[in-house]
């Protein structure tokens, strides 16, 4: 979509934002009100948004991977995340990671995730993680960028289509989190169950485990 960012309507972020600093720290200053539990909590705001695409699909796939550094990542078979181009010709993608969920912040009695905890968007997990990379691939084309503690500290950087759409969250959570480890190894069939039109794997590189959902 093209033409006046101002014309844009906000469905789940203001595109009229980039980066929201005081809600970024206010997340920081409140890890235990904002992903309470810990590691848990931030992979299913991620897998929330997976399960977006899939419900407005009929169904879809993510696969959420331990990687061996401690970080995590969910990359799921989606559309990819809105980006449109602005009337000076500038590519401008929805500021998912860096401005609040509009749907959900100020909301937490809008959607319960499956661990009980209110979903509050994906800013919460790009503010308590030490950095983020987020990789978008879409038809019209793919990039990706990298944030630290919510804030982006690259610009949107092209990387080659490989022939497929979708998103992935790769993070590395703040380790003052308590509980990371043993929380993200639980059975990923109970997320599905809460999504029914998201099928979910869980790859532990750590000692090579990959758990499917049924």
């Amino acid at each position: 979509m093209d033409g006046s960012r101002a014309s844009w309507a906000n469905t789940t972020h203001d595109w009229a934002g980039t980066v929201d600093t005081v809600h970024l720290a206010q997340i920081r200053q409140n890890p235990a009100q904002f992903a309470p539990g810990g590691l848990e909590h931030l992979v299913l705001e991620v897998v929330a948004y997976a399960a977006d695409e899939a419900r407005s699909r009929g169904g879809g796939r993510c696969v959420v991977t331990l990687h061996a550094d401690g970080s995590l990542s969910v990359k799921d078979d989606g559309r990819g995340t809105d980006t449109r181009t602005d009337e000076h010709g500038r590519v401008v993608k929805k500021p998912v990671m860096a401005t609040k969920d509009l749907r959900y912040f100020d909301l937490p009695e809008a959607e319960r995730l499956p661990d009980g905890h209110p979903r509050r968007g994906m800013s919460v997990v790009a503010a308590l993680s030490e950095w983020l990379i987020h990789t978008n691939r879409r038809l019209d084309g793919s990039w990706t960028q990298r944030y630290e503690h919510g804030v982006p500290v690259t610009d949107l950087e092209h990387v080659g289509c490989d022939g497929t759409t979708g998103t992935c969250v790769r993070f590395l959570p703040n380790r003052a989190l308590p509980s990371l480890c043993s929380s993200a190894t639980r059975d990923p069939a109970r997320w599905s169950e809460h999504w029914p039109e998201l099928t979910v794997r869980l790859k532990d590189q750590r000692d090579d485990v990959d758990r499917s959902a049924p």
